[in-house]
């Protein structure tokens, strides 16, 4: 039996591809970027010497820059998500980080197999530009899941900190003080702005629609309405802090009921793929008797676009809206 080891190889030059970027990102700048870090990156730029308006504006340029970058080729793919993800690299450097990745997986290629030059090109290119975008996606998942979970905490710190007489500024301030990253960052960089003169509910707004996340919405349209109409502000936060709460808590209850759907339907969109690549491994003359045929590249297609319909269909499925 012959065992063609090119799939496996495939596979294991991306998975070094997500490594290596990974491995970029903390030479370039080290455990400052950690999103679970204790100390929240303001503050970690603060003690480096940083004063606050240089920190200010190194934190705005890096959550501005790349909405503000669609415009580069194969950039506007991943704009959102490195938004979200508050990736620290510039869109340039991402860009070329794409390009670096491309020409180790270009590498790697003519190294360990004997593909064709252009398939080797093409597959290099996916690999450097899909690695970056896979990279940033899982970031941006995990912030925001980490904001979502830190936020409840965060608004009944303020709650508490209004109830004992602080302006609602200096209760921001705490949260940026007492929270770790992310949401310690993102606060932090709110009272600096609120000290510079801007409003604070704009700050909050503008946070929520760069996060496009529900919860913050809340909270930004709370404290602007109670900016307008007055109000004790410490008890319309303590309410919302129930309601995020209870929406966490909400959908995390889903998750878990919906945890045996999405399994089998990842299983179901990924088993065919893993079935091909088993049978290319382990026998691979196994297509011999019909490639050669006129039916083979069609039905090679029609069998693609079914598999891609699968994966679409079972994601609509298993993905629950609450």
């Amino acid at each position: 039996m012959t065992i063609s080891a090119a799939p496996l190889i495939y596979i294991l030059i991306f998975v070094a591809v997500l490594f290596l970027v990974e491995g970029i990102y903390l030479t370039v700048f080290g455990k400052s970027i950690s999103l679970n870090s204790r100390v929240s990156r303001r503050l970690a730029l603060m003690e480096k010497g940083g004063n606050r308006e240089q920190v200010l504006e190194q934190l705005r340029k890096e959550m501005s820059q790349h909405m503000s970058a669609k415009g580069i080729p194969l950039y506007s793919i991943l704009a959102n998500k490195a938004q979200k993800a508050n990736i620290a690299f510039s869109p340039k450097a991402l860009v070329g980080i794409m390009a670096l990745l491309a020409v180790f997986a270009y590498l790697g290629l003519t190294i360990g197999t004997a593909a064709a030059l252009p398939l080797r090109i093409a597959i290099a290119v996916a690999m450097g530009i899909g690695g970056v975008y896979v990279w940033v996606n899982n970031k941006a998942k995990k912030r925001l899941a980490l904001i979502e979970e830190q936020l409840p905490d965060a608004v009944e710190l303020m709650v508490r900190s209004l109830r004992v007489g602080h302006p609602f500024s200096s209760a921001i301030g705490i949260v940026a003080k007492e929270v770790g990253d992310p949401l310690g960052s993102e606060f932090g960089f709110i009272a600096d702005e609120a000290a510079y003169g801007r409003n604070v509910a704009d700050s909050l707004k503008a946070f929520a629609e760069r996060m496009d996340m529900q919860d913050l919405r809340f909270l930004a349209v709370a404290v602007s309405i109670q900016q307008t109409s007055g109000g004790n502000l410490a008890e319309i936060l303590e309410g919302l802090a129930k309601v995020i709460r209870a929406r966490f808590k909400l959908f995390r209850r889903v998750k878990a009921i919906t945890a045996e759907a999405k399994w089998s339907g990842m299983f179901l969109s990924g088993f065919p793929i893993v079935a091909l690549i088993l049978i290319n491994v382990i026998k691979p003359d196994y297509f011999d008797g019909v490639k050669d045929t006129a039916a083979f590249i069609p039905a090679c297609l029609v069998v693609a676009v079914l598999l891609i319909m699968n994966v679409i269909f079972m994601k609509i499925m298993v993905n629950i809206k609450v």
